[in-house]
């Protein structure tokens, strides 16, 4: 049962495997999700542009239609913004990054066990949602208004499209203002990977948080590169 709060959370799993569908399904409306399903990555993308609530995603990755990464990126492009789980049958590293390069919040790998994946499932939740009685959070950059409690954002009124997992960068960054954080602290403690990796996945969502924060994001203003190094919020 969920433990964290009274709120009901609204779970869409994507899935081509029946019988694993249906597994996943009826383990989760018993732990009190709301659960909707699709079967294939077209039915998945309209399912995402016609529910009125969505705090959470389960996505294979291996779908007719479209795959999962597909489905990923075109569901960013359209300002879908629920946190995503990619589930798989690949164990390379490479396919993970991929994933994790296009928004994902985390990935599980096939065959799994059902208890891991809830496990995953609320600690995404409580990470990229607050408690139901917790205060607004709200942080002004400029002209932007980011309200980490609501997950919203808003420029001169306007709304901005941050993913869930853009919402946690900014977040850290602010948390850590005017220090120096690593690439390996971002994937560690946001992506929580914990290995000794190149990537250039950071990079790309930290280009995309600029184009939403900074007045010119060719001549940042609060999020500045440290060369060589990572990142550095400041505001002065």
């Amino acid at each position: 049962m969920q433990t964290t709060t009274d709120r009901t959370y609204h779970m869409l799993i994507v899935e081509d495997d029946t019988d694993i569908l249906m597994g996943l399904e009826e383990y989760f409306e018993l732990e009190d999700y709301e659960v909707d399903t699709a079967e294939d990555g077209e039915t998945a993308l309209q399912k995402m542009k016609d529910m009125d609530k969505c705090d959470v995603v389960l996505l294979d990755v291996m779908l007719p239609e479209k795959d999962g990464f597909e489905v990923l990126e075109e569901s960013q492009e359209m300002g879908f913004s629920a946190p995503v789980l990619m589930i798989t049958a690949r164990g390379e590293q490479e396919s993970k990054l991929k994933g994790f390069g296009l928004g994902a919040d985390d990935y599980i790998t096939k065959p799994f066990n059902v208890e891991e994946l809830a496990a995953r499932v609320k600690a995404i939740l409580q990470r990229t949602m607050p408690p139901a009685e917790a205060p607004m959070d709200v942080y002004e950059i400029g002209d932007v208004e980011v309200n980490f409690s609501t997950h919203e954002a808003y420029r001169n009124g306007d709304e901005l499209n941050f993913t869930a997992l853009e919402f946690d960068i900014l977040r850290y960054l602010i948390q850590h203002k005017g220090r120096t954080v690593t690439r390996k602290q971002l994937l560690r403690d946001v992506w929580g990977i914990d290995e000794n990796i190149i990537t250039r996945t950071i990079d790309r969502h930290m280009a995309s948080v600029r184009k939403k924060i900074e007045p010119d994001p060719s001549d940042p203003t609060y999020i500045e590169t440290v060369y060589g190094i990572g990142y550095r919020f400041d505001e002065e």
